[in-house]
């Protein structure tokens, strides 16, 4: 499993330890529920099955970390190393 929090900047890094700090790094729907407001648990299987907020699943659970929640949230966005194209390709 990736440790994403080795790829937020320090500020997020604080941010993520304040947001929703009563909840466990994984959560699961009902959490997940509560997270985004009380919506339905209909409506947060909809935000997985359509790869709005990334998961997993153990068995039949699903598991969806925290850092996905606040990604789908627009909280914290990775900046990821491009490739460099210097080069014209002939």
């Amino acid at each position: 499993m990736m440790d994403y929090t080795a790829l937020i900047s320090v500020k997020q890094h604080k941010m993520y330890d304040l947001l929703f700090q009563d909840f466990p790094d994984v959560v699961n729907i009902t959490e997940m529920c509560e997270m985004l407001g009380g919506i339905s648990s209909k409506s947060a299987y909809k935000l997985l099955q359509e790869g709005k907020i990334s998961y997993f699943k153990i068995g039949r659970v699903y598991k969806i970390p925290k850092i996905n929640i606040l990604m789908y949230l627009d909280l914290f966005i990775f900046n990821f190393d491009q490739p460099n194209f210097n080069t014209l390709l002939h």
